[in-house]
Parts: structure tokens; sequence; C-alpha cells
């Protein structure tokens, strides 16, 4: 049978992490039909001089409603992402009843810088379980291949209702209705079960989301599917209830892999040496667990109209129940400031890194982009705090700040990028989308810590994208799965030039449903063709609307 297409003269680094090698290769009805040297098709691809290279699979995504609006999962596809996992942290948008959509909706503007007129506006609502959600995005179509896993928030809102939000103690027969429908969605595809126990995770109101609630008990229970049909996998946040050492034991008695989120790094703070030293010895001892780590500092930027971060701190937690006029009238008091001041000064669930801390965007004060707070509180003589509010205020909450809140030692991520068993995650695509986008995540392997700084051998850096999260999902089927370069597997395939590779600047745009905004990321250099299941999306270094619309991704099932 005559090839489709095929991709031309490049460098066949094929993620498996051996080394990379010249070749062509042919893709046949969606399929790598043929690698090797002077290959015939209708149709080719250049690749000279370029890598190619399996899709990139991003493990750590939150396009769970964007899915819907945006089938092109942008920014992801434009960094070479041909495969992602959703529903990360809990969050899944399914399980959820017609009454609860409200609820949920709000949990999602709080907890992940969601809009509420946009996920109103976007999201169809013709599912209600897990599996009507999974066929529901197999209905209206997908441009890359999207699995998804069953979040515990919802879950517990589903089955408890409001409850879910105030009850730390489901009753045995919430427990068992929970498990039920956490076997009913593994087996009809979910990628597993997802959880958080982070104290950075507050919902409607202000509230802990109703994971967080949860004791190991519970989330034991209801990982016991994904033991029972050897298929899945466990993704947690731990933190509170749920501790990292408990990571391992638990992982153990389920039998399946299991991700957490993340381990970030701290300048002067070296936690993640201890971690990795757990983690290997668990692993020698037939563990399963993969910590996730980030390649990129974890810079946000918010305003005080919804301040994530800081809504950890007491003072600013108590405003989210109220409404945004609440919130104005507060930062304005005196009594109110020198409480918020003391909790961020001496409180132990947030502490800013004021040195780090500058005004991203002011309309009113254009003048004031990149100036630090502490700079302009000196030049003031007040606090930071001071600062933040009075511009703000003056600024009707448009001002926003950017901090790195962590993942700011380039040496310890160094370090971890040489370690065994860790997985590059925490994109946190679909998310957070007017505060960060790091779905960039990709092209700054690729860029910065191949290409500028050495850090790690190219091929060890697209087994890291490609092959390795693959096989920890259960995506890599020598017949038509996906992660490696090989005949019969899914023609997922990435074309970069490894000398021009980057992510490209941000920028914020107005492109979401009901004029919603966000960061992202379009305008990475060097990434030259994209084929999902054997269709370009991406030629000659720019997208394909026709190829993106006729939506050739597939829903991902385990």
């Amino acid at each position: 049978m005559a090839a489709d297409v095929v991709i031309r003269g490049g460098t066949v680094v094929d993620g498996s992490g051996a080394p990379g090698f010249r070749a062509d290769v042919a893709v046949t009805g969606g399929r790598i039909s043929e690698i090797g040297p002077r290959l015939e098709g209708p149709r080719e691809l250049d690749a000279a001089g370029q890598v190619v290279s399996p899709g990139f699979v991003d493990i750590h995504s939150h396009y769970d409603a964007q899915v819907f609006w945006d089938p092109a999962l942008t920014p992801s596809s434009f960094h070479g992402v041909t495969s992602v996992i959703a529903g990360n942290c809990g969050f899944s948008i399914a399980p959820c009843r017609p009454d609860d959509r409200e609820l949920l909706a709000r949990t999602l503007q709080h907890v992940e810088d969601m809009a509420l007129d946009t996920l109103a506006a976007g999201i169809p609502w013709d599912f209600e379980t897990f599996p009507e959600y999974l066929d529901s995005v197999a209905r209206h179509g997908v441009a890359l291949n999207y699995g998804c896993y069953i979040g515990h928030t919802a879950l517990r809102i589903y089955v408890m209702g409001e409850d879910g939000y105030e009850r730390e103690l489901a009753t045995a027969d919430e427990i068992a209705r929970m498990q039920a429908v956490v076997r009913d969605a593994m087996e009809a595809g979910a990628m597993g079960f997802a959880t958080s126990s982070s104290s950075t995770h507050n919902g409607d109101r202000g509230r802990p989301v109703p994971s967080r609630l949860a004791d190991l008990a519970e989330v034991e229970t209801l990982l016991a599917p994904l033991h029972d049909l050897h298929k899945g996998v466990a993704a947690l946040l731990p933190a509170e209830k749920i501790k990292h050492a408990d990571v391992y034991g638990l992982q153990a008695r389920i039998g399946r892999p299991l991700t957490w989120t993340a381990l970030l790094t701290v300048k002067g703070y070296p936690w993640h040496e201890k971690i990795i030293a757990d983690n290997d010895a668990a692993w020698s001892e037939g563990g399963q667990v993969w910590p996730q780590i980030s390649v990129r500092p974890l810079v946000f930027q918010m305003n005080l109209r919804e301040p994530f971060t800081f809504n950890m701190v007491p003072a600013f937690a108590e405003l989210m129940a109220g409404s945004e006029a609440a919130r104005l009238e507060a930062y304005g008091e005196h009594a109110w400031r020198a409480r918020a001041l003391d909790d961020l000064l001496h409180g132990t669930t947030f502490r800013p890194d004021w040195g780090s801390l500058d005004i991203a965007e002011s309309p009113k004060h254009p003048e004031l982009v990149g100036r630090l707070v502490t700079d302009l509180a000196e030049e003031r003589g007040c606090s930071p705090l001071d600062v933040m509010l009075d511009t703000s205020l003056d600024d009707h909450l448009e001002t926003r700040f950017r901090s790195v809140l962590a993942n700011n030692d380039p040496e310890a991520i160094e370090w971890l990028l040489g370690r065994d068993g860790v997985l590059l995650g925490l994109a946190d695509s679909g998310a957070h989308v007017s505060q960060l986008c790091d779905a960039c995540f990709p092209t700054d392997v690729l860029g910065n810590w191949v290409r500028e700084k050495e850090v790690i051998a190219l091929e060890h850096a697209v087994h890291k994208l490609t092959g390795e999260p693959a096989r920890v999902f259960g995506l890599d089927d020598p017949d038509g799965g996906r992660g490696r370069l090989e005949v019969g597997m899914a023609a997922d395939i990435t074309v970069f030039d490894p000398t021009t590779v980057a992510p490209g600047p941000l920028r914020r745009v107005r492109d979401f449903p009901a004029d919603g905004e966000r960061l992202t990321a379009d305008a990475p250099s060097g990434m030259t063709h994209t084929l999902v299941n054997g269709v370009a999306i991406r030629v000659d270094g720019e997208p394909r609307p026709d190829a993106l619309a006729s939506k050739p991704g597939r829903v991902l099932r385990s």
C-alpha cells in the first residue's frame, strides 16, 4: 500500500532514548508504515536539518471544559503536543448532576481561574456521568488525543452535593456509591483517579475543595477499582490529609503507577534531595511512584479581584465568600490591611516572595509596569501590601502582579532532570488561564535545557516528553499506540528545528467564549510540522485550519 505522506530527510529520534538516525518516515492510514531511506509517497514534508520525534505528551492539563470550544487545545498544539491528560487535581467536570453545575463551575472559577461566563457559554452539558462525558468529547471531536481522569472533587459533589464541601467524613454508603462511580468511569476508559489535598486548592466561597476533606482511607477505597481492573494511574497532590510519606504504601497496595504534583524546587531549601532519596528507595523495592517536575519557574500573574495564592491567607480567604464590592471595601480598611499584612508576614499558609513580585500590567499606570513592589514601597514609605492595594483600588482591580512562587532554583531543576523515576508535568494547560501559561513546556525543554544549557541530551529529553509518559499511562501499545516512532504505531509526529526551537513570548488575548481572556504562547519558534493520527495539523511552521477542523484526535481510553 502506498504511503499517504512521507516525512523526508530528518533525524529520527524515536522516543526510546536511543541515538537519533537519518531516515524517512512513511505514514499510511494514520499509522507509521515504514522508517528507512529513500521512501516514496504522493505527498512529502521536508524535514532536512530537523528532528523527527513522536508527538509530545502533556500529562498535567485542565482542558476538561476548553476541549469543547477549542478542540485544537491551544496553545499545547502549537508546541508539538499531540496527546493530553485532563482531569488533574481532581477537577474533572464529570460526573455532574444538572443541579450541581453552578457549584462545580464556581469551584473551577476560584481554584483554576476559569471564568463563569466562559464556562456557561462553552460547556454543552450534554452529559452527566463520566462515561457520557467521554462520549460527548468523542462526539464533538478533538484535534489532539485526549484522555481524562475522573476527579475526586467532582465525584464528591456528585454523590454528596453541598455536603461534599461541608463534611469531612463521607458515610459508608456514600463511599460505596463513589467507588461504584469510579469503577464505571474506569470501565469506560478513564485514565485513572485524581485527587488533591493541597492547601492551595480553595473553591466555592473560598472553602477547601471537597477532595481536601477526604482522608486517606476514603482515597484508598476509591482507588480500589484501578487495582481490581489492573489499569489506570493514581494522581495525587499530597499535603494535608495525605502526606508525601503516605504515597509509597498507597501505591504498593493499589499496585498501579502513582504520580504526584509537584516536586518543585525552592532555592536554599533542598527538600527535593530527600524526596528523590525516598523515591529511589521505593523504586528499589518495586514501587512505581512518579513525582512530577517542572522545567519552568512557577510564575503567576494575578489581580486582587481573584487573588490566587493570596487566597490561602486567612484575611484574603474570608473575602472569597463575598462580593467584589465587599472586597473593595475591605481593601480600603486600615484594620483589614494590618491583619492581612500580619498574615502574609508571619502566617504559615503562604508567604509571598516580595523580592520577585512586580507589576505586570496596569491600564491606568503603565509607567509602573516592571517595577518591583518592594521598590515602590520604599519610595512611598509604606508596606508592599499597601502598594498592591492602593494601585489596585486606583485601577479598578485591573492591575496584575507577577511573582515567582516556586521552582526558582535552576541548579536543582538541572539535578532533577538527570534523575530516574520522575515525570515532566505540571504544565497546568487550560487552568489559571489569565495567570500563567506553561503549556509551552516542551519547547522550553528543547530550547532552554537541551540546546542553551546543554543539561540534558536531546534523545533523553524526547524520551521524557514522549515514550516515558506514554508507557506510564499505558498509551504505548505497539499496535496503534503512542510515544515512539515504530512501524505500526499511531502517526503522532512532531518535527522541529533543534537549532531554533523555543517557546516564544506570552501574550494576553480574549478568544474564549463570552469574551474570556487568557495568556497564551502562540508563536513558538522552530516548530515545523505536527501530525496527529497521520493528519498534518501544522506544516512549515503554520497551523493548518482545515486539518484542525477535521478533528483528527481520539479520545484516549485506559
